[in-house]
């Protein structure tokens, strides 16, 4: 049903409506917004890259490449790659400019509660690091699911039939966990 409705404020789109594009922004907004702060662990970041990928499907639909092939399209699926995607970007130049800032960070011990706080932020930075490591579709499969996707919206995201979710799923978890631990184990 969501599928038909996009498909039909996207046409509405590339004739110039301007509400219809705001309706499918208020309408997937906040699950593009969850996947990247998933996936990014900062707010800010989360919120620019979630505007990024709204302001490419403006792009696209304005401009009418959705619909020159003339057929459906499932826009949820197609943001949620996009999102993937800028965000695995985002990272990369994250680490990018980390490595340029190593010697200009401060030394946190000395700061009254730093330890316990370095210690969630370590952890936080392991899991994302770790995820960063997974093949993007188990990635975005793991988060995606994490957030209350369903196994068809999860399939439809990563181009997979429904049925086969849960045994990616539970390959991608077991993938996360091995690559945590070897990380865990090798500091």
């Amino acid at each position: 049903m969501t599928s038909l409705t996009d498909n039909l404020l996207l046409k509405q789109i590339e004739q110039g409506d301007v509400a219809s594009f705001e309706a499918l922004f208020h309408e997937h907004y906040d699950r593009v917004y969850g996947l990247l702060f998933r996936l990014l662990g900062n707010r800010d970041e989360a919120e620019d890259v979630t505007q990024e990928v709204f302001l490419k499907l403006h792009d696209y639909a304005f401009s009418g490449r959705f619909l020159q092939r003339n057929r459906e399209h499932n826009i949820g699926a197609w943001l949620y790659r996009t999102a993937t995607n800028m965000g695995y970007n985002t990272i990369r130049g994250r680490q990018r400019r980390w490595q340029r800032n190593t010697l200009l960070v401060p030394d946190p011990q000395g700061i009254p509660g730093a330890d316990k706080e370095v210690e969630q932020q370590e952890r936080e930075t392991a899991v994302r690091q770790t995820l960063a490591k997974l093949p993007e579709r188990d990635t975005q499969l793991l988060l995606m699911r994490q957030m209350g996707f369903s196994y068809a919206e999860c399939a439809e995201a990563v181009g997979v039939a429904p049925s086969s979710v849960g045994t990616l799923l539970s390959r991608a978890a077991a993938a996360f966990k091995e690559a945590y631990e070897e990380a865990d184990s090798n500091p």
